[in-house]
C-alpha cells in the first residue's frame, strides 16, 4: 500500500519554486477579484448619475420648447437645480472612493498638484497666490489624479473693469445746440419801437381816446 502524497515542499524543507509561484498566483488572483469588485461598485453607482443626466437632457429640451417668459424662467430654474444635483451626486461618489478636489484658491501655487496657466495683477495678495481655477484638480488619498490649472496673482494694480457696451452706446438726448460762441446770427434780432426810440403817431393816440368815449 502506498500512503498519501507528501505535501509540496514537505514540512521540514524550504518551499519549492513551484510553491512560491502558486502563492504569487493566488495573491494576484485575490487582488484581481478585489479590483473587479471595486470597478463593479463604481459602475453601479454611476448608473444613478446616468439617470440624472438623462433627466437633465429632458429638462434642457423643455427649456428649448418654452413659449413664454414664465415657462422659460421655470424651465431654466429646474435645469439649474438638476445640473447642480448631478454635480453633487458625482462629487459624493468621488468622496466615497477617497477622491477629493484640490482646494487651490487662496493658497500658494504648489507645483506638485497645480499647473500655473496664467497670471493677473493684484494689489494686495502675494505673488503666486492662486486667484481662481481654470480646471479643477483631484487627488486620491495623497496621490494626485489630475493637477489643477490655476491663475495666480502677480504684483501690480488690479486691472480696471472694461466699460459695458450698453452704457457707452446709449446716451441721453441733449438740448438742441445753440449758436457757438463768436458766431454771428444768420438773422438780425428784432427790436421794439421803444427800443428804437421812434415818435408815437398822433393818430394812434386819438384813435384810442375816441374808442373809450
Amino acid at each position: 500500500m502506498t500512503g498519501p502524497d507528501p505535501l509540496p515542499g514537505g514540512h521540514n524543507g524550504p518551499p519549492s519554486e513551484l510553491d512560491k509561484l502558486r502563492r504569487r498566483v493566488a495573491a494576484l488572483s485575490a487582488k484581481r477579484v478585489a479590483a473587479e469588485d471595486k470597478v463593479d461598485a463604481l459602475l453601479t453607482s454611476l448608473l444613478s448619475l446616468d439617470d440624472a443626466l438623462a433627466d437633465t437632457r429632458r429638462r434642457a429640451g423643455a427649456l428649448h420648447e418654452a413659449r413664454s417668459a414664465r415657462e422659460t424662467a421655470s424651465a431654466a430654474l429646474a435645469l439649474y437645480d438638476q445640473i447642480e444635483g448631478a454635480h453633487l451626486m458625482l462629487r459624493a461618489e468621488f468622496a466615497r472612493h477617497d477622491v477629493d478636489p484640490v482646494d487651490a484658491v487662496g493658497r500658494a501655487a504648489d507645483p506638485a498638484e497645480m499647473h500655473v496657466v496664467g497670471t493677473e495683477p493684484h494689489p494686495s495678495l502675494p505673488g503666486g497666490t492662486v486667484l481662481r481655477e481654470q480646471v479643477t484638480g483631484f487627488r486620491r488619498g495623497s496621490a494626485v489624479l489630475r493637477a489643477a490649472q490655476v491663475v495666480v496673482a502677480a504684483p501690480g494694480p488690479a486691472p480696471e473693469p472694461a466699460p459695458g457696451p450698453a452704457l457707452d452706446a446709449v446716451q441721453e438726448p441733449g438740448p438742441a445746440p445753440g449758436p457757438a460762441s463768436g458766431q454771428e446770427r444768420t438773422q438780425p434780432r428784432r427790436t421794439t419801437r421803444a427800443q428804437r426810440r421812434l415818435p408815437r403817431k398822433p393818430s394812434a393816440g386819438r384813435g384810442r381816446r375816441s374808442r373809450r368815449a
